[in-house]
């Protein structure tokens, strides 16, 4: 067995955070990173995480939680937010982006730049939520496994109000629109979660092999 495996095994989804050990700053530093490499579709990134530290603000979110006591427990609270605006302006900024990264020539670009400016024109807003939606779960998967690889206590939530989160946060001022929440950090002794079995599907329920 994998030491990535045994890690992955040793993941739940926590109960209870210790709340007298916070994360160093190094690991929250290798978090926002492995959230920027995210993969996402043509590479648009159409997402942003939100890093909370303030433990009065942690406070204030957890009712904005169905009283999920973690989102106060936890050292950090990550928020995965979509972007409201995708139009050919945010478009055209991610490939001015591609050519000063990578010196590529427009009339190389442009044909894929055209293409996509017109494409997402043609999508309302609820299709292009559901679709910048869908790279935040990318991300939040993403960063799942990192946290079980260097072994960072977390718990997904789809769970809360992103009404009031928006409030709180003032994301609507930044175009921006919560879609997951992440309390980080580590687990507390006494979280009888942390010994149960993992449930999961056996390998030949789940795969399907060619």
């Amino acid at each position: 067995m994998t030491n990535s495996i045994q890690q992955l095994q040793w993941r739940y989804a926590v109960k209870k955070f210790n709340v007298n050990r916070n994360l160093p700053d190094t690991k929250i530093q290798l978090l926002k990173e492995a959230f920027n490499l995210t993969a996402t579709s043509y590479g648009l990134q159409p997402i942003k995480l939100v890093v909370i530290k303030d433990k009065v603000l942690q406070e204030t979110l957890v009712k904005a939680s169905y009283n999920q006591k973690q989102v106060a427990q936890a050292s950090h609270v990550l928020v995965f937010c979509i972007e409201t605006q995708i139009d050919e302006a945010y478009i055209s900024n991610y490939f001015d982006t591609v050519k000063r990264i990578r010196n590529t020539a427009d009339d190389v670009l442009n044909p894929f730049k055209n293409f996509l400016i017109d494409d997402f024109s043609k999508k309302n807003i609820d299709e292009i939520k559901r679709w910048a939606t869908n790279q935040a779960y990318l991300a939040l998967g993403n960063l799942l496994t990192i946290c079980a690889l260097e072994e960072i206590d977390a718990c997904p939530m789809e769970g809360f109000l992103p009404g009031e989160y928006h409030k709180i946060l003032g994301l609507d001022s930044k175009n921006l629109e919560a879609v997951l929440v992440l309390p980080v950090g580590y687990r507390a002794e006494d979280d009888v979660f942390s010994n149960f079995a993992k449930v999961r599907k056996s390998l030949s329920d789940c795969i399907i092999d060619f």
